[in-house]
């Protein structure tokens, strides 16, 4: 491995190589700064990422004939290139996308990763995300480093030995730090309802931001919770040191945090640094849902951008403009399904800020669907739980519409009226 500066190990990018850049707050700012300033000498380099954190200057419109963004999840710094043309967006299940590497389907020439110093033994750690990272580091031609201390060393499949790097920069840059909100009362609501669906030994999925954050408030008086999730975050914290998360009825890594990647505030990584009660894994296994029906009760909690009538969850769209990705959600709504005694949650406000329904007659235009009416079983708003699964199409739609604002509801009437030809069936709670 060899020191370098950014500018000097960047310099082994090619035109037309196709450059993986590790995700979220481990995003490497030093080296896609290094990489974007050879905008002039490149042509042709496909980007490669999930979501990120920071700039992302790749994908400005001036920089197309050197670089072509193709996103596996749209964050807020490319969500504008992916709808206006300038990058494109690869639909795929999160756990599949280290397949797309280890069989060659988007070969990758260079891995660009930000990891913790190598410890006695020579191993860095990938630390907050090991996610897809992992398979880029093992089937990259050549990886680049950007060493940080303040990237927390985590237990678990991202530990990589130095021999595996070409070349290494040394930086000292904080890591971004993601700060949910509070949750507004409306969505504490919706927090205290998803909580009376949450039974003690349950495994929990869930996010990042404040109706997650609302959940895991309302579970301080649950016991033996587990955790077993792609993401993790702040709001768990609290419930580890209060024995109430303890992970003692999963059946597999008991008395373990199984994540894939975190984000979140300074606390957080603190938290995970050499921390042997949560282990960091590759997202081909931790999504998988032969794995994850193998604990029980397992809860996925998950968001959307809006239901229909029959149960239809649009989630990565808004019509036909990208707003994110199919990311998790499906692989751990079918995973939850397949548990024994398992729940998969869709948690939603029941309007947008402006008024608008989220429970809706038929998704807009252009929307895709990222989880089926088939897959759906409760829906949560802050009006109520809706259960779906075993239901007909009628009778979902009056399960929803009990539970869609009170301002909406006369008008989903009218439209489930004009779909079923009869009034909705009343809801059987």
């Amino acid at each position: 491995m060899q020191i370098t500066s950014a500018e000097e190990a960047v310099k082994a990018i090619k035109s037309s190589d196709r450059v993986f850049v590790h995700g979220g707050v481990a995003t490497p700012a030093r080296l896609v700064l290094a990489l974007t300033a050879r905008a002039e000498e490149l042509r042709d380099v496909e980007i490669v990422h999930l979501h990120t954190e920071g700039p992302a200057p790749y994908a400005a419109a001036n920089y197309t004939a050197s670089f072509r963004t193709n996103c596996l999840f749209v964050g807020a710094n490319i969500r504008n290139a992916v709808n206006e043309g300038l990058a494109d967006y690869i639909p795929i299940f999160l756990s599949e996308v280290p397949g797309l590497f280890r069989r060659g389907i988007l070969p990758l020439d260079v891995a660009l990763v930000q990891i913790s110093p190598p410890d006695r033994h020579g191993f860095c750690s990938l630390g907050v995300s090991v996610d897809v990272a992992r398979a880029a580091v093992q089937v990259a031609r050549h990886v680049i480093a950007q060493i940080n201390p303040n990237m927390p060393r985590t237990h678990g499949d991202g530990l990589i030995h130095v021999s595996a790097l070409h070349s290494a920069v040394v930086v000292d840059d904080p890591l971004p730090e993601i700060v949910a909100s509070q949750p507004t009362p409306l969505e504490s609501a919706i927090g205290r309802y998803v909580a009376e669906l949450i039974e003690d030994g349950a495994t929990l999925q869930m996010g990042i931001g404040a109706i997650p954050n609302a959940v895991l408030a309302a579970l301080h008086t649950h016991r033996d919770l587990g955790i077993h999730t792609e993401m993790f975050a702040d709001g768990a914290i609290d419930l580890i040191e209060r024995g109430v998360v303890n992970n003692a009825q999963k059946r597999i890594h008991p008395g373990k945090v199984v994540s894939s990647f975190a984000m979140g505030t300074r606390r957080l990584y603190d938290f995970i640094d050499d921390n042997p009660q949560v282990v960091m894994l590759d997202v081909a296994y931790v999504n998988d849902t032969a794995v994850i029906r193998r604990n029980p009760r397992v809860t996925a909690i998950n968001s959307a951008i809006e239901v229909d009538l029959t149960g239809q969850v649009a989630a990565d769209s808004i019509g036909t403009v990208q707003y994110s990705g199919v990311g998790g959600q499906m692989d751990f709504v079918r995973g939850a399904a397949l548990s024994e005694g398992g729940k998969p949650i869709i948690a939603l406000p029941s309007a947008t800020s402006k008024g608008i329904s989220r429970i809706v007659p038929h998704l807009r235009l252009g929307s895709g669907v990222v989880t089926t009416r088939a897959h759906v079983h409760y829906v949560v708003t802050e009006y109520g739980i809706a259960y779906l699964y075993g239901r007909n199409l009628r009778q979902r739609a009056r399960a929803l519409i009990d539970i869609a604002h009170p301002a909406h509801r006369q008008e989903l009437e009218k439209m489930a009226w004009e779909r079923f030809k009869r009034w909705p069936e009343q809801s059987q709670g």
